[in-house]
């Protein structure tokens, strides 16, 4: 039933914002997450297969309803977005797309060098429940087979008939091409079957990222490698098409499914279609699935210690193994062999791969990623300076782009309103009238350190109430998108004039977003990010752990590594100026009673010593003379320590990242 199966009357209009755009997905819409380091180090294969098989584990919890619900702050949150992760693919059509999710999926599609495979991985659900029907030592075997058949056909032939680079195409032209490739044979018709209805695609790349710069990359648009072909075929239309061939990770993708990506290192990560799902989803699925390999590692060491009892670490995924391999043959036996996924691809595709193959290219090379790993501080000592953590990175944005170019730009930053029936997000325009002022302070040569810090707390403390009234369903943002899409209906049908408001200078401002910036991470990703959603704009994933803020910035021709700079010298700025929090420690005679201190004799006087170590911004050694009699050598030794008479020794010098030695005497 159409009126109940949305939440609200935004959403029909919020999921047309994703389907209707004719532009590519590449770099426009999904978004990426790389991984931190296993913590067992493992090759491609075996990193794999760890990270397939938790997939598998979580796909059946999902499937089984036995996930434990989200919360944030208590408000459970709603799980519908969860249905569309896996069996789910964004399919071409003309003028909009569609999703179209199968729920009875049981099988993976794997990448490997341009060609596809696939492997049954679940058992059909029998008695209410769905079982995973392989085990790592199985996904490994099964990928070493499809290892070994990738590498027999020879490259150039693999990149002509690379079906995958059809999906970087804006989505008409996809949509054009896909009919063909129907029209083709009744074979393809059922190797896309197969695709689409695929829990989810394994790829597996053939490429090491050089550094971390180009890990990212690789996981938001794949390596863009050109390399000259050699042909002794006299044809002059495929000698001139062939003299240079894609030999990059561009094409080993299928962009409208979600994307486990691991390359040949054992880095990992993962790339996923955004019209269904949002990043809060999918982090939870990485983020069980990785946490899930942490344990398993832990298991595997203490295995020896917890033999009777069992290792107590508990798993974060609820889901039965009965691995197909071990039930006995018959008719209700599970083949889980891998198969491979032929399709028959004429001259006329094979041009459309290739020119496909070279629009990407471009806007690959058009588009350039810089991360940055700050590591000065992180949530930690945000919080202990009393002020928000979120908040503190919104402004550093604001304040690197303004110290670069002298702007005030708009500002947009995702809420999460999951906890509504079928929520997703809400926006929040970061660049207010209190970040703007701040700006100005913070760039400002005559402003004091108190000054800027005032307008930080101000500004900051604005931010989190605006956020905290988003995610209450107190936006107006996606309100006012859907009286607009309700007003374009009424201009086509001539019911009534566009309301000045959407025609409005302001309007326009508002939704030329410069500053594309969302907060989505923990401890499970290194990376997240996505591409600029405006030609001159920025794309800025960030993460914030406790003791780092890691950033991944995408622009188009603009100077990414520039604004990483001046985001790096503002945070610098930001950690020089506030303070560290104050905490104390006692060093006291081994001899003596905690309570006590020791006694000499100095002089005519007994002079009691105590010695404190303050983690502060302080560099000063302050005291208090016990009797009048000493001041003379008080006067003296303070011009050596610096002793603060007046405030005694609970005054400290601001100077940050030193020990505060405090004597007491």
């Amino acid at each position: 039933d159409k009126l109940t199966s949305f939440g609200s009357y935004v959403e029909e209009f919020w999921k047309n914002a994703y389907l209707a755009p004719d532009t590519s997905v590449v770099l426009n819409s999904n978004p990426y997450f790389l991984f931190e380091d296993d913590p067992d180090s493992k090759s491609q294969i075996q990193r794999a297969s760890s990270l397939t098989f938790q997939s598998l584990r979580f796909a059946a919890s999902v499937k089984n309803e036995r996930m434990k619900p989200d919360d944030v702050k208590g408000a459970t949150l709603c799980m519908e977005q969860f249905r569309s992760l896996f069996g789910s693919c964004r399919i071409p059509r003309d003028r909009k797309d569609v999703i179209k999710t199968h729920s009875d999926s049981d099988h993976v599609a794997v990448l490997y060098r341009n060609q596809f495979y696939y492997f049954r991985a679940l058992w059909p659900k029998k008695e209410g429940e769905v079982k995973v029907a392989v085990d790592e030592e199985d996904i490994v075997e099964i990928l070493e087979t499809i290892v070994e058949d990738g590498k027999k056909q020879d490259w150039v032939e693999l990149t002509e008939g690379a079906v995958g680079a059809l999906t970087t195409l804006n989505r008409d032209q996809w949509a054009l091409a896909r009919e063909q490739l129907l029209n083709c044979s009744i074979g393809n018709t059922r190797a896309l079957d197969i695709i689409d209805s695929a829990l989810f695609v394994l790829v597996l790349d053939d490429y090491q990222p050089t550094d971390i710069h180009d890990a990212a990359a690789n996981m938001l648009h794949g390596k863009h490698i050109i390399k000259e072909t050699k042909h002794n075929d006299n044809n002059y239309h495929r000698k001139q098409q062939e003299r240079y061939h894609q030999a990059g990770t561009c094409c080993n993708r299928w962009y409208d499914k979600l994307q486990l990506i691991v390359c040949s290192d054992g880095s990992a990560g993962i790339n996923f279609e955004h019209s269904a799902v949002d990043g809060h989803t999918a982090l939870r699925f990485a983020s069980d699935i990785f946490a899930e390999t942490v344990v398993t590692f832990a298991k595997s060491i203490t295995k020896s210690i917890y033999t009777s009892r069992g290792c107590p670490l508990a798993s974060m995924i609820d889901a039965n193994v009965m691995r197909a391999a071990a039930v006995t043959k018959d008719s209700n036996s599970l083949d889980t062999h891998p198969k491979k996924i032929e399709f028959d691809v004429s001259r006329t595709l094979k041009d459309s791969i290739f020119f496909a193959e070279t629009s990407l290219g471009d806007n690959i090379y058009a588009n350039d990623t810089h991360i940055l790993e700050f590591n000065k501080f992180g949530k930690s000592f945000i919080v202990q300076n009393r002020l928000s953590p979120d908040s503190l990175v919104q402004m550093s944005i604001l304040i690197a782009y303004y110290r670069l170019y002298g702007k005030i730009v708009c500002a947009y930053e995702p809420v999460l309103t999951k906890r509504f029936f079928h929520g997703r997000t809400e926006a929040m325009r970061s660049t207010t009238a209190k970040a703007a002022q701040l700006c100005q302070i913070w760039t400002s040569a005559t402003k004091t350190n108190e000054e800027k810090i005032n307008a930080l707390r101000e500004s900051t403390q604005y931010h989190s109430k605006l956020v905290k009234e988003a995610s209450e369903g107190k936006g107006i943002d996606r309100h006012l998108y859907a009286l607009q899409c309700i007003a374009k209906k009424n201009v086509e049908k001539k019911r009534s004039p566009m309301p000045e408001l959407f025609e409005s200078e302001a309007w326009e401002a508002l939704n030329h977003t410069v500053l594309s910036t969302s907060n989505c991470g923990n401890p499970a990703l290194r990376l997240f990010g996505f591409g600029p959603v405006i030609p001159d704009g920025y794309g800025i994933g960030y993460i914030i752990k406790d003791s780092k803020i890691q950033y991944s910035i995408s622009s188009k021709h603009r100077q990414t590594k520039r604004f990483a700079h001046a985001l790096s010298q503002t945070l610098q700025e930001i950690c020089d100026i506030l303070k560290k929090p104050l905490r104390s420690q006692s060093m006291e005679c081994h001899n003596n009673q905690v309570t006590s201190a020791t006694t000499k004799t100095l002089g005519q006087r007994k002079v009691h010593w105590k010695m404190d170590y303050f983690m502060c911004g302080a560099s000063s050694i302050s005291g208090e003379a016990a009797t009048k009699e000493s001041r003379d050598e008080e006067s003296s030794y303070s011009r050596k320590g610096k002793i603060d008479r007046k405030n005694s020794w609970r005054k400290a010098v601001p100077n940050f990242g030193e020990t505060h030695v405090r004597i007491e005497i």
